[in-house]
């Protein structure tokens, strides 16, 4: 058997990123949840933030193993994905991953186990990693349950996203709500603009609260996404950020905004929604729960010990 070799780089080429991205699509296949998140899928395409290297272990010319490092910034550790062919598995190739990119990272990077699946779990644990960071995926069904009325407040103002104009105030609340998150709360005109670019947005299923005395400065939004039918999987809903900014917490707008997202889904004709949370987060936790959300699968990020 020939021996793999690893690179790492600052850009993959064409040809390495249509690899990359097949072999993304094998893993997610292969294991019933995508390896890598959709900030990592963006910069496998050269998209996204700034700073991400890409590392390849290749067989015979082949790509068997991909991981990729975003790095640090602020208080904020670097942050690495990774997947394995699942022809290639067994073989070693994702605990050399993890090492690498844990030691390129510096000594507070950590690894994404997406699902946090018995093979992560091994590697983790031979390499003596442990748990630093939970994010947790909810579902709710749609169809058939019961959903509590949308009732707007007259103090408050609601629409739907009106086009770029509103970018700046949706930026601005998304990094004060999100200044404690590694990858929200970095978000720029370039990140707004490759999602009004891609094929699920819905400008109608972006929701935005403002004072009724204010419509001007936004209090808060939710934006929703829906994830098409995928080989027997229906068409999924997505909660995909709530943010509310710090001068307008304790309204109860982080439950208004996610009803109106939740009806919008609803009416949609979709029969469940989806949506992450960081596993500490008790506030969101303890709304979503009120709203019938229950926990789905487990994301971790491993960290040495």
């Amino acid at each position: 058997m020939s021996a793999s070799v690893q690179s790492w780089t600052d850009r993959l080429d064409g040809k390495q990123a249509a690899d990359v991205s097949a072999l993304l699509e094998r893993a997610t296949a292969a294991d019933g949840t995508a390896p890598v998140s959709e900030q990592g899928v963006h910069a496998v395409s050269g998209a996204g933030s700034a700073g991400v290297r890409h590392l390849v272990e290749t067989d015979a010319d082949r790509i068997v193993g991909y991981a990729q490092l975003q790095p640090g910034h602020g208080d904020h550790p670097a942050m690495a994905e990774l997947a394995v062919d699942p022809e290639a598995r067994g073989r070693g190739i994702g605990g050399r991953l993890v090492t690498e990119v844990l030691s390129e990272g510096g000594p507070d990077a950590r690894v994404w186990a997406h699902g946090n699946l018995p093979a992560a779990q091994a590697v983790a644990q031979r390499l003596g990693l442990t748990g630093a960071r939970e994010l947790l995926q909810l579902r709710r069904p749609l169809a058939g349950a019961e959903l509590p009325e949308l009732v707007v407040p007259e103090d408050v103002s609601l629409r739907e996203y009106r086009g770029v104009e509103d970018d700046p105030e949706v930026l601005r609340v998304n990094a004060a709500a999100f200044a404690w998150h590694p990858e929200q709360g970095s978000w720029t005109e370039r990140e707004m603009a490759e999602r009004r670019s891609e094929a699920w947005f819905d400008p109608s299923g972006l929701f935005m609260a403002f004072a009724a005395s204010d419509e001007q400065r936004l209090l808060g939004f939710h934006w929703t996404k829906v994830h098409p039918k995928q080989g027997d999987e229906p068409a999924i809903g997505e909660v995909y950020v709530v943010a509310i900014g710090p001068d307008a917490q304790g309204r109860g707008l982080g439950r208004l905004l996610t009803l109106a997202g939740l009806h919008y889904l609803r009416d949609r004709g979709l029969g469940a929604v989806l949506l992450y949370v960081e596993g500490d987060n008790a506030s969101a936790l303890h709304t979503y729960d009120r709203l019938g959300f229950e926990r789905f699968h487990t994301d971790v990020a491993y960290a040495r010990a």
